[in-house]
């Protein structure tokens, strides 16, 4: 099985689009103000932003993108202006 696409909701795609471009996502589809669509840049899956007026409550989603070497990546992020509120280390 291969997982296709995820789709989340967001209150401003237009404030979103730019967030994940700078995270390596490649946008696709850009059919504003309710739906934008990106590429991932390895395998096939897709990830999606849909408009909504008010977000779902409980826990939220989590999405859980995949790298290489995260250090290196944490820091071209940090470079494109993508702050953290906790930098990466190791647990256990």
């Amino acid at each position: 099985m291969n997982l296709n696409q995820i789709t989340i909701p967001s209150l401003n795609i237009e404030k979103a689009i730019p967030f994940y471009q700078k995270l390596g996502l490649r946008l696709i589809v850009k059919a504003l103000p309710h739906y934008a669509r990106f590429e991932c840049p390895d395998g096939n899956s897709t990830f999606s932003i849909h408009q909504l007026e008010q977000l779902p409550a409980g826990n939220g989603i989590h999405i859980y993108f995949e790298c290489d070497n995260l250090d290196n990546y944490v820091n071209e992020l940090i470079s494109n202006g993508i702050e953290f509120d906790e930098m990466p280390n190791d647990k256990n």
